[in-house]
């Protein structure tokens, strides 16, 4: 894993317009291709095993919470949602309804494991510059490299396996009227019409119910029988309508058990029943005699209302939008044992059907992955992180010789 600077493509931004990504530029750069970061193939190899296992854990967590029932007021779960939640985790065939992806988030340094930060398991977004964007720039500037980026096409196969599961008629993608979520469905949408399925685009306001037949409907009064939602589940719970999740027969993508997926609450549940994995920070629901740690709203996006702690005192505080009136989770506090590059770095490792289909790398200047962190792509070289120490580390933690 080693971080390389090169001059950026003259036209950058044309280039990314014209692969369908307009937002690459807001109070800064957004879209970042002045660097790049290069990972070895047993990088990949690593990161890859890591996500899916972290993936069946989240899975046994969320398994572990329905099943006993102890975590729902700890993790402000509405209770008239519980009956959908666990409806949706049995599902019609036993094994639950299917999710499309997912996005872990990991803390890496290329010396020690990879470490959890979160999930974001219910509305990742971020998916059209890690498929499409930086894609498109290796084709441009190293042809012949790899790059872990299997998503497009995976994402089609994905929404094929779903077919037999989805009712007659069109499956409805949902988001609000805002440029990022906009994006992030309609290419969703388009991975599932080029897998064959009928589609229709609605904005999140334009939903309604029908009362006489007792379905949830689009702007023109079409009956929504399946639905992509781009859209919390917690904030749809609130909602006007909320009240009619549970008699609804409307299938929806992402389902009501990535409600407590996607909850941060999950990350210490995983630690009780995984206590010291290698790919796991110690989390919990108190704040004990934690010294350094970051406190993270049960209910949260992109940074916003983290607070991080060392030693007793405050480092770093995300933007205030609000959250953490639900209750938060104490998460010690990763430190990296080597620098990157003198840079903050999340690494997004993408699922799809839950199964690890590629990586997007968000760069900070502090130390909180914030909304207007920058996207930084990457590629797999063979010749990547020649720190002697890292290789020898990487041996180690891969398990190879």
């Amino acid at each position: 894993m080693e971080r390389r600077e090169r001059a950026p493509r003259p036209d950058w931004q044309r280039r990314v317009e014209e692969v369908g990504f307009p937002i690459h530029t807001a109070d800064g750069p957004y879209w970042d291709e002045s660097a790049f970061w290069a990972f070895t193939p047993g990088d990949v190899d690593l990161l890859e095993r890591v996500t899916a296992e972290l993936h069946q854990m989240t899975l046994a967590a969320v398994g572990h919470v329905i099943d006993t029932g102890r975590y729902w007021e700890r993790l402000a779960v509405p209770r008239e949602l519980v009956p959908l939640i666990a409806r949706s985790w049995e599902g019609a065939d036993g094994d639950g309804d299917p999710s499309i992806y997912g996005r872990m988030d990991l803390a890496w340094d290329g010396l020690s494991a990879p470490r959890l930060l979160e999930y974001n398991a219910d509305t990742p977004t971020g998916l059209v510059e890690a498929s499409v964007v930086q894609w498109h720039w290796l084709q441009d500037v190293d042809p012949a490299a790899d790059q872990w980026n299997s998503l497009h096409e995976r994402l089609v196969a994905g929404w094929k396996e779903l077919a037999p599961w989805l009712p007659v008629g069109p499956l409805h993608f949902a988001s609000l009227d805002v440029a990022e979520d906009v994006l992030t469905a309609t290419y969703l949408q388009d991975t599932a019409a080029q897998a064959g399925l009928a589609t229709s685009f609605v904005e999140m306001r334009a939903i309604g119910w029908n009362a006489v037949k007792g379905v949830f409907v689009d702007g023109d009064g079409v009956e929504m029988r399946a639905c992509f939602k781009l859209y919390p589940w917690e904030w749809m719970a609130r909602e006007q309508f909320g009240a009619m999740l549970p008699r609804t027969h409307t299938r929806f993508v992402e389902p009501a058990w990535k409600m407590v997926a996607s909850n941060k609450g999950i990350l210490a549940v995983l630690w009780e029943l995984y206590p010291d994995h290698p790919n796991l920070l110690p989390a919990f629901l108190e704040p004990g005699d934690m010294a350094s740690y970051a406190r993270k709203p049960l209910l949260s996006r992109e940074g916003a209302n983290v607070v991080l702690v060392k030693d007793g005192d405050v480092i770093a505080e995300g933007a205030d939008q609000g959250y953490g009136a639900e209750g938060h989770v104490w998460q010690a506090l990763w430190e990296p044992e080597a620098p990157t590059a003198g840079k903050h770095l999340s690494i997004g490792c993408w699922l799809v059907r839950g199964v690890p289909a590629g990586a997007g790398i968000r760069e900070s200047d502090g130390p909180i992955t914030g909304n207007l962190s920058r996207f930084v792509p990457h590629l797999v070289a063979e010749d990547a992180g020649g720190d002697p120490r890292r290789r020898a580390r990487f041996r180690a933690i891969a398990g190879t010789s």
